[in-house]
């Protein structure tokens, strides 16, 4: 212990705390090392905690459990409620699935809160006021990983957003802005391009923000706002985004705060939480000794606050600042001329916990804080009553490599088939109306979007097998199908983009 330092009292320890386990998740790369020393931490402030040890990641996969993860690990996250998860590797373009997706999705984790919060002078920030929340939804958008390859040149990816989806999440926002006394929730979506499913996320939220009118409530676009994110991040308070966006989003308002190195992550959801860092693996660094452990150590403080144990919360938050202002660092963030002594991840971890008790004497004292909010069980801005729905059409996609890729030669062979209430419209490709009409400079795949629609009144749902027996009679290779759909008289798909 530093000479310089006063022990920690027992006085300062949380007082007639409850006896509390939490099960724990090392993961991958530097996960075990940063795992056990944020431990070493929570026991020091926290000496009724104790920890139940699963196996999560690539010795998940080694020993045959194909999601990362067995059925132990999810029973320990379910009994206690809560894990703190180490960094775990997901490999890119192939491999098995991301073991984090998959924990949000099977547990219900809908919400993703990740602040981001300059150091200043301590670590360097382009903003050094930066004090930002990003609340990710977690469970859907593209994120649902379902990708299919259709053609020889085509994959897709499907981008489902639910309005239960949207409505949980941006009440949730709200009710994080309530709670931490913040003054704006700002919405990110790419609604102007994609109407339909960031256009309900939009909408919802603006439904939703009516029932917290002391909240000031705003959209913008995601591109402009991620550029204003880097360049003027004191314009956001509290930011709600679909889940591909928020992903991006946090990650670029972790690295403008400081770093990223330094950024945790709550996991909310009606049963149970996961903390984490933000950051990966970084296998390149593991066993070193060099990692810094203080995105895991914040993604714990948040954990303690969402157990409701504010007292360790405070000391650890408290120790983890003053550690800051001491210029005790990991070699990620050391500065001459600000930095004291450079230590390891261990290190680092003893350096807060010899603080534990101090308060910081440059930042403000960190407050016992709030609980992370609950989703309140009334108040979703659900629809009325059911609309009418109608079935007005198909979209019918084709695996077509023919003459020359000719939309008009494939037009006029589709204009031959038809139903006794389908008949064709339109040829699209990659989105772009081709036939009838078109331009000649449009680059074409081998993956068609051919529309059939009715002639106004409500399609027979027998006449869609009817069609595609014809089309697999003409020698047709049909991929997909997409039926159209008209809700209380409104289209519920897209227009050809130039059609």
């Amino acid at each position: 212990m530093s000479a310089v330092l006063a022990p920690l009292s027992h006085a300062a320890l949380p007082q007639a705390l409850p006896a509390r386990t939490i099960a724990v998740a090392a993961g991958d790369g530097i996960g075990p090392e940063i795992t056990a020393a944020v431990l070493g931490v929570l026991a020091a402030a926290d000496p009724t905690l104790s920890f139940q040890q699963v196996t999560v990641g690539l010795k998940a996969y080694q020993s045959g459990a194909s999601s990362g993860f067995g059925p132990e690990a999810l029973d320990a996250v379910t009994g206690h409620g809560v894990i703190l998860k180490g960094p775990v590797m997901t490999p890119s373009g192939g491999g098995y699935k991301s073991v984090n997706v998959s924990f949000r999705k099977l547990l219900g984790l809908y919400a993703n809160v990740r602040p981001s919060i300059a150091y200043h002078p301590f670590v360097t920030a382009m903003h050094p006021e930066m004090d930002v929340v990003v609340i990710r939804e977690n469970e859907e958008d593209t994120y649902a990983g379902i990708e299919h390859r259709q053609t020889d040149e085509v994959v897709q990816c499907l981008k489902l957003v639910t309005r239960p989806g949207c409505e949980r999440i941006c009440r949730y926002a709200f009710e994080y802005a309530r709670a931490h006394g913040r003054r704006k929730v700002t919405c990110m979506t790419k609604s102007n391009i994609m109407k339909l499913t960031d256009g309900l996320f939009q909408q919802v939220f603006e439904e939703i923000a009516r029932d917290y009118p002391e909240i000031k409530a705003e959209h913008m676009i995601i591109d402009i706002g991620t550029a204003r994110m880097a360049a003027r991040p004191g314009d956001f308070d509290v930011v709600v985004t679909p889940n591909l966006y928020g992903d991006i989003l946090s990650d670029v308002a972790a690295e403008v705060s400081g770093s990223i190195g330094l950024a945790g992550s709550a996991n909310i959801g009606r049963d149970c939480a996961m903390f984490e860092a933000v950051h990966g693996s970084a296998p390149d660094i593991a066993g070193k000794n060099i990692a810094n452990p203080s995105g895991l150590l914040l993604a714990a403080v948040m954990m303690l606050r969402h157990l409701g144990r504010h007292e360790p919360a405070t000391l650890i938050h408290n120790a983890w600042l003053r550690t800051l202002e001491d210029g005790v660092h990991t070699g990620d963030i050391f500065r001459a001329g600000i930095s004291k002594r450079r230590v390891g991840t261990q290190g680092f971890a003893e350096a807060v916990i010899e603080r534990l008790g101090l308060r910081p004497r440059h930042f403000p004292e960190v407050a016992e804080g709030n609980t992370m909010p609950a989703l309140p069980a009334t108040g979703a801005a659900a629809p009325s009553r059911p609309q009418r729905k109608e079935l007005v059409g198909v979209d019918v996609f084709l695996h077509w490599d023919e003459q020359a890729r000719d939309p008009a030669v494939l037009g006029r062979r589709l204009e031959t088939l038809r139903t006794a209430g389908l008949g064709f419209e339109l040829i699209t490709n990659r989105g772009v109306k081709v036939y009838p009409g078109g331009c000649p400079q449009t680059l074409r795949s081998d993956h068609w979007r051919c529309r059939f629609s009715g002639d106004g009144s409500t399609v027979d749902r027998r006449e869609i097998p009817e069609l595609l027996v014809l089309l697999a009679e003409a020698g047709f290779d049909v991929v997909k199908t997409e039926n159209l759909y008209a809700f209380d008289g409104e289209p519920g798909y897209s227009r050809a983009q130039g059609g």
